[in-house]
C-alpha cells in the first residue's frame, strides 16, 4: 500500500463510527458503476441482485469462487 493511502487509512480510522460510514458512502458514490448498472434506480439494483441471489441459490454451481472474483480487477 503506498504512503499516502495509509496515511489516508489511518486518518480514517481515527473518525468516528458516523464519520467513517459518511467518509466511505462519500468514497463508494465516486466510483463509476459498471456499466451494466448505470442507470438505474436503487430499486432497480436491489432488485437486480435479488434475481442474481436466488438464481445462484437455484443452481449454487454457477457460482464463482472469492479468489477468482477477487482477482478479476
Amino acid at each position: 500500500m503506498r504512503q499516502q493511502v495509509t496515511d489516508l487509512l489511518t486518518a480514517a480510522l481515527a473518525l468516528s463510527p458516523a464519520e467513517r460510514e459518511e467518509l466511505a458512502d462519500r468514497l463508494w458514490a465516486s466510483l463509476d458503476p459498471p456499466d451494466a448498472f448505470a442507470g438505474m434506480t436503487e430499486d432497480q439494483l436491489v432488485a437486480e441482485l435479488d434475481r442474481r441471489a436466488a438464481e445462484l441459490k437455484a443452481d449454487p454451481g454457477q457460482g464463482v469462487a472469492w479468489d477468482q472474483v477477487r482477482n478479476m480487477r
